[in-house]
C-alpha cells in the first residue's frame, strides 16, 4: 500500500502550516481544513485515510464532530484528534465515536509518524486480507466446480465399464463380438 492520504483539520495557521510541512516532507498525500465546517466539505468529496483534527475549533463543528461526519461518510477513514486541552473525558468520548488515536499539543512528530506508519501497516494488512480473501473465494469455487466435473466423469467411466463388463459377460455372443463391442464401448469413454 502506498503513502496515506492525510486530511489536516486545524484552526491555528501555524500549526496547520507545521503538520502539513512535516507530513508532506514525508511523502504523505496532505490537504488542509482552517475549520470543522471546511472539513466537512472536503471528506464529503473526497475518501482520507486519516484524518487529523483539532478537538477545540471555533464554529459550528468541533474535533468531535469531524470526528463523527468522518465516521458517517467512511468506518474506514482513521481519525486522530489533536487537542491542548487533554482531558480524560474527551479521549473517552472521542474514543467512543470512533477515534483511532488522541494527541496533545504540543504534537510530538516521532510519535505522530510512528502513529500514522501504526495505521499504514493496519490498512495494508486489511488490504492484503481481504485480497486473500478474494483469492480463496475465487479459489474454492473454482475446486468446486473441478470437483463437480471429476464427478461427472466418474459417472460416466463407471457406466462405461458396467457396460464392457455387462457386454463381456454376455454369453450368447461370440467372443470376437463381445471384444469389439467392448472396445468400442472404451473408445466412447476415452473421448
Amino acid at each position: 500500500m502506498g503513502k496515506l492520504k492525510i486530511l489536516i483539520v486545524e484552526d491555528d495557521p501555524v500549526t496547520r502550516s507545521l503538520l502539513e510541512k512535516k507530513l508532506k516532507k514525508a511523502a504523505y498525500e496532505v490537504a488542509t481544513a482552517k475549520n470543522g465546517e471546511e472539513a466537512v466539505g472536503l471528506v464529503s468529496g473526497s475518501f482520507f485515510d486519516v484524518v487529523l483534527t483539532d478537538l477545540m475549533m471555533p464554529g459550528d463543528v468541533d474535533g468531535v464532530g469531524v470526528l463523527e461526519h468522518v465516521k458517517e461518510r467512511n468506518v474506514k477513514t482513521e481519525v486522530i484528534l489533536i487537542t491542548a486541552y487533554a482531558s480524560i473525558e474527551n479521549a473517552v468520548e472521542a474514543m467512543k465515536k470512533g477515534a483511532s488515536d488522541y494527541l496533545t499539543k504540543p504534537i510530538n512528530f516521532d510519535e505522530l509518524m510512528l502513529r500514522l506508519d501504526r495505521i499504514n501497516t493496519m490498512k495494508s494488512l486489511a488490504k492484503e486480507s481481504l485480497d486473500l480473501r478474494e483469492a480463496m473465494d475465487v479459489t474454492e469455487k473454482n475446486a468446486g466446480q473441478t470437483i463437480q466435473d471429476l464427478e461427472m466423469v466418474i459417472h460416466r467411466l463407471q457406466h462405461g465399464l458396467s457396460d464392457i463388463k455387462r457386454v463381456l459377460n454376455e454369453g450368447s455372443i461370440e467372443t470376437h463380438e463381445r471384444i469389439e463391442r467392448a472396445l468400442g464401448i472404451l473408445d466412447r469413454l476415452i473421448i
